[in-house]
């Protein structure tokens, strides 16, 4: 896979000078850049480290003097990041699954492949699945009975799609990906300390210990087109009505989304954020890592939450969160301030009381 510089900006949209006809293999870091690499140097810090390489050409930002850093070409970028989306989708060279049945895969004789899939070794396609055109299936996939799989979706390797999923076009599941794994729904026959807890916020009453009996999922899980799960990340079903991901939405590395949790349009959830069942995301929700979310509240859209946020209550469209628990960021930032003032009031505190209650000279 080669490019020259030009057609990497025309792809970017972006102005080039010098000479446009080099040939790029990769992109590099500026101090690993070779003569065939597009140096990464979008901002003038990184300027210095074009020095350390040999690269030819680079990426700079705009108003950049490319002669004077040694360049025989130059592309100019004034949004470094779209940029890189553009650069890297470009010099992907993809996991290498061929094309076709690997014959080592499992397919269902019912299951209804389209013609230009891939389906990498010892995976399992079960029955009435479909697959879309272009899918990849990587190494040891799983795709439950009667799953849909859109139009030019990407399984990494050993990834599960439980039965009865439904999953849009373009979507993309990172290794160890897990959709449509059961629930975590359990109830007592009679009601149980955390029900009381749950009440009373504090008080267990009298309620007596309990073996756990299953509620099973009937539901599955529903995603959108445009779609991304990061590595070990897991979906719930549903467990009367679907778990959905809409359009857009992109997940992290480690996320868990519980049952009947409804995600809206273009969401980003953090690594090691945890929603619970039956929660209500809006659009364009942003969860930093490590977020905690309790069952059965709303998130309205463009809410923002810092990273280790737990969040107990609904929250209205709009806001930016932080803390445990989440509120409002500027609440959380004056309270962090007052603890830090804590000792200091504390030692103030312990010297007035020595000179309100310091004995007289008369006593």
């Amino acid at each position: 896979m080669q490019f020259t510089l030009q057609q990497i900006a025309d792809a970017l949209g972006a102005p080039a000078e010098g000479n446009t006809s080099l040939t790029i293999l990769r992109a590099a870091e500026p101090k690993d850049a070779g003569p065939t690499d597009l140096a990464m140097a979008m901002a003038p810090k990184y300027a210095e480290a074009l020095a350390e390489g040999q690269a030819r050409c680079a990426v700079l930002w705009e108003g950049a003097d490319w002669r004077a850093l040694g360049l025989e070409g130059a592309v100019f970028v004034g949004r470094p990041r779209m940029a890189m989306a553009g650069i890297t989708s470009m010099l992907d060279r993809g996991q290498g699954v061929a094309p076709g049945i690997h014959p080592s895969a499992v397919v269902d004789p019912t299951a209804e492949i389209a013609g230009d899939v891939s389906i990498g070794p010892l995976a399992v396609v079960g029955p009435r699945a479909r697959i879309g055109s272009g899918t990849v299936i990587g190494a040891q996939c799983h795709v439950g009975m009667d799953a849909v799989l859109g139009e030019n979706c990407l399984l990494r390797e050993m990834v599960s799609i439980g039965a009865r999923a439904i999953i849009g076009d373009r979507f993309i599941a990172q290794p160890g990906a897990r959709i449509g794994g059961d629930g975590f729904s359990f109830v007592t026959p009679e009601v149980s300390g955390v029900e009381n807890v749950r009440k009373t916020m504090g008080d267990a009453g009298d309620a007596k210990a309990q073996s756990w009996l299953r509620i099973h999922s009937l539901g599955a899980v529903q995603i959108g087109n445009d779609v991304e799960v990061g590595a070990n990340c897991t979906i719930d079903n549903g467990t009367i009505r679907n778990t959905v991901i809409a359009d857009g939405s992109k997940l992290d590395n480690l996320v868990h989304v519980g049952h009947n949790t409804q995600v809206g349009r273009d969401c980003l959830l953090c690594g090691q954020t945890g929603v619970s069942g039956s929660v209500e995301i809006g659009n364009n929700v942003v969860l930093g890592g490590q977020t905690g979310v309790v069952d059965n509240i709303f998130i309205g859209d463009g809410v923002i939450a810092g990273g280790g946020t737990k969040i107990l209550s609904n929250v209205p469209a709009g806001r930016v969160i932080m803390g445990y628990p989440g509120v409002k960021m500027e609440t959380h930032t004056e309270i962090y301030k007052a603890q830090r003032r804590l000792p200091r009031m504390a030692r103030d505190v312990e010297a007035l009381k020595k000179t309100v209650f310091k004995p007289s000279s008369s006593d």
